[in-house]
């Protein structure tokens, strides 16, 4: 099973995701958790380029091939050998930022986008994804009080509403997969929302 987490900037993905792989490994699973971008050499060469080399500003198109390079490596190299030994791959961020990002973010054409952004995952698609929904405002807030903000958490607010609106459009699309969760409560509280959801579909 494959679960990945979207959300905007400072949504709490990363501490979800956490959370949700040390309840599943407590019940007896085998879970192994990763990001996007980040895996791997090269995946670590792409996330210093878009995310932290602050002197270079890459085209809408190139910070599009990168995302979806380092995709296809990761896919083919670390995710799926996983899902095919059984084991549960929770990922932070998958090819719904790349829609989101790149095409309402970055206002590429959508279809395009969109097209590659799934065409670099081959035949890999989520089971499961958790939204996590919050207000951009929100968000950001706690981006700065946590410190160490990329390059795309500094982008301007209006794109960051882009990004929300994106997710919440693609949530309504493909309601089946995609789980809106709502953020702006507690941890504990949202990891116990997203552990059962997770545990009844193990289960069902």
């Amino acid at each position: 099973m494959l679960i990945t987490f979207e959300g905007i900037e400072g949504s709490g993905k990363s501490t979800q995701a956490d959370m949700l792989r040390d309840a599943l490994v407590e019940k007896g699973y085998k879970v192994t958790l990763t990001r996007e971008p980040g895996w791997g050499q090269l995946g670590h060469l792409i996330r210093t380029i878009i995310l932290e080399d602050r002197d270079l500003e890459l085209d809408p198109l190139a910070e599009l091939f990168l995302f979806c390079a380092d995709r296809a490596q990761h896919v083919k190299d670390y995710i799926e050998p996983r899902l095919r030994n059984g084991e549960i791959v929770i990922c932070d961020r998958f090819f719904d930022s790349t829609i989101v990002y790149q095409g309402y973010g970055r206002k590429l054409d959508m279809r395009f986008v969109t097209k590659t952004a799934r065409a670099s995952a081959g035949d890999t698609t989520p089971d499961m994804t958790f939204l996590l929904n919050l207000p951009v405002r929100e968000g950001l807030s706690r981006l700065r009080g946590r410190g160490g903000t990329t390059k795309m958490d500094e982008e301007p607010v209006e794109f960051h509403e882009l990004i929300r609106q994106g997710y919440l459009l693609l949530s309504r699309r493909d309601p089946d997969r995609i789980i809106k969760i709502n953020a702006a409560r507690d941890a504990v509280s949202i990891h116990e929302e997203i552990r059962d959801s997770v545990l009844l579909r193990l289960t069902s």
